[in-house]
């Protein structure tokens, strides 16, 4: 199999059975692996590959309403987990990852360890949570002490910093705020170790909790974090400050939320409204629809909508515009 048997199969991938460029770039990246790796052998350049395109997608952003809904129909650890996404913005891998060391409550403050992209920052931290928090950090304190008493209550630490502090491992400060319900054994030091929650756990139980509140959008983690963003730059703040909170590298990528924020039409006010008022003027000068010689007054907007009298519409309309009684509206 050469490169001309390489481009139809990646062609007939994207053409054919349409699939999305994340497919057609994943088989790419194996064939690619078999020619490097195993028959070690490179593969020519593929001059003829059409490639699938990878469209725009808008974020999926939720009103405060369908938010507050989806909010409450989670409970226990899921929810103070979402209500962090949300109020401060975080990734799902960000808030699990988070340790007691990053979390200030008295200043409210969360420092996320190196981020997507490896960067660190800081955001805030809601003073809704802080009570819930507080109960939170208490019970697992307990959980710590109790692994301690039976020789555990170790948490992997990042890097190599396990052979520069031995005993780091077992202090409180490097403790996950929410650890998993079990234990599992370090790949890297064989030790015993408590890691945090796995996504999968709050992701399935951000799904169930919107279809529980009827959203129909599709909602998933990240969604929190694309509402956290909107719902700001609804309220006014500074881009800058939005993109400083989310850990943007370039604004153009927070910028992708102002698309989110514009009204359908962007700003343009439908003719129909136009329509109503002109109609709503007509009636309390006692309109007349002149094509059917019937004396009915104007009472609801959806005469407006009806397809037997649009040119009547029309010369109501223009009477209003023109400032002329609606009597002299001449017969179309």
């Amino acid at each position: 199999m050469g490169a001309a048997e390489v481009t139809a199969f990646l062609n007939y991938l994207a053409l054919s059975r349409r699939v999305a460029a994340g497919t057609q770039n994943q088989a790419l990246a194996a064939i690619l692996f078999v020619y490097r790796v195993v028959l070690e052998q490179p593969l020519p350049w593929l001059e003829k590959l059409d490639r699938a395109k990878r469209p725009a997608r808008r974020p999926v952003v939720l009103s405060i309403e369908d938010t507050a809904r989806l909010l409450a129909r989670l409970e226990g650890i899921p929810r103070l987990v979402a209500e962090l996404l949300y109020g401060a913005g975080l990734r799902v891998e960000e808030a699990l990852s988070l340790r007691i060391k990053d979390l200030d409550l008295s200043r409210r403050e969360i420092v996320v360890r190196s981020g997507k992209g490896a960067k660190d920052r800081v955001t805030m931290l809601p003073e809704k949570l802080t009570a819930p928090l507080t109960t939170h950090l208490a019970r697992v304190r307990a959980l710590h002490d109790r692994d301690l008493a039976l020789g555990l209550g170790r948490a992997p630490l990042p890097y190599a910093l396990a052979g520069k502090f031995p005993k780091a491992d077992r202090q409180w400060a490097w403790q996950f705020i929410f650890p998993s319900v079990a234990t599992c054994t370090d790949p890297y030091t064989g030790a015993t170790v408590r890691y945090h929650l796995h996504p999968r756990t709050i992701q399935r139980a951000v799904r169930a909790a919107a279809t529980r509140a009827g959203i129909t959008k599709p909602v998933g983690c990240h969604t929190l974090r694309h509402c956290f963003a909107t719902h700001l730059l609804e309220r006014g703040y500074n881009i800058r400050t939005i993109q400083e909170l989310l850990g943007h590298k370039d604004v153009e990528t927070t910028m992708i939320y102002t698309h989110v924020l514009n009204r359908p039409g962007r700003g343009v006010s439908s003719p129909l409204a136009k329509v109503c008022r002109a109609w709503m003027r007509a009636a309390h000068a006692g309109a007349v629809c002149h094509r059917c010689d019937i004396n009915r007054r104007v009472m609801s907007a959806s005469f407006l909508i009806s397809d037997s009298h649009p040119q009547s519409v029309l010369s109501i309309i223009g009477a209003t515009q023109m400032r002329r009684p609606v009597s002299t509206v001449l017969l179309l």
